[in-house]
């Protein structure tokens, strides 16, 4: 009665699955009663409900087999849930994430990220762009020992070790050759990733094409 604003007065006798269920779950609200019926129990099975208010609530059900004391089936007990603050925390949380990942791809900056092992398991169109080197073909690679040039692989380990630390490092300057052999020079800010239970999961680098920047300070340098 709380959940739905109808009074038990108001259902008994009355068809739930005709008169009660959303009608784009008649179908399989019907199926899970006739097999609980035919002594085939279901759990966690997720449905709305539209209370008195035509207010939607999401229900988390359980249909129990109900029996009489010589084991005859005489109908279908429903045990439910309301998970309508779950569910609209996890479409929240999901259209966040959704965001999220909007905004790494399209950043105007390159962005990668790797896994504890090193293995790339991020990498941003600007990414793509700077470097040549599209996302198919770095994902699941050793960052450090395929895309760091030999100079620089030792130190630029070290940021992301120290990452996987949770120590985090701003404004780590090194060189990358793009797959023309290229050489752009990247600042980095190296950023612990965690999952959301706290533990690290990665690292997540963005980066800031520095060439010009870099190549007008070596010119300056020259002519002062």
């Amino acid at each position: 009665e709380s959940i739905t604003g109808f009074m038990k007065s108001e259902v008994l006798g009355k068809n739930l699955v005709e008169e009660i269920i959303a009608k784009e779950y008649k179908k399989s609200v019907k199926e899970v009663f006739d097999r609980a019926l035919l002594g085939t129990e279901t759990a966690n099975f997720e449905l709305p409900l539209y209370t008195k208010a035509n207010d939607r609530v999401e229900v988390l059900l359980n249909a129990t087999t109900r029996r009489s004391v010589d084991g005859s089936i005489i109908g279908v007990i429903g045990v439910g849930q309301d998970i309508t603050l779950a569910k609209t925390a996890q479409a929240q949380s999901e259209q966040t994430a959704l965001e999220l990942r909007q905004f790494v791809e399209t950043a105007n900056a390159p962005i990668f990220g790797i896994d504890p092992q090193g293995m790339v398991n991020e990498w941003n169109q600007m990414a793509e762009s700077i470097t040549g080197f599209m996302k198919s073909e770095v994902l699941g690679k050793n960052l450090v020992e395929e895309f760091i040039t030999e100079e620089y692989k030792e130190s630029v380990k070290q940021v992301f070790d120290r990452a996987m630390l949770g120590t985090e490092t701003t404004n780590f300057e090194f060189p990358l050759y793009t797959k023309g052999g290229r050489r752009v020079e990247v600042l980095l800010n190296a950023t612990t990733r965690r999952s959301v239970d706290g533990s690290i999961t990665g690292v997540i680098g963005v980066g800031q094409d520095i060439t010009l920047a870099k190549t007008a300070q070596a010119q300056s340098e020259q002519t002062a």
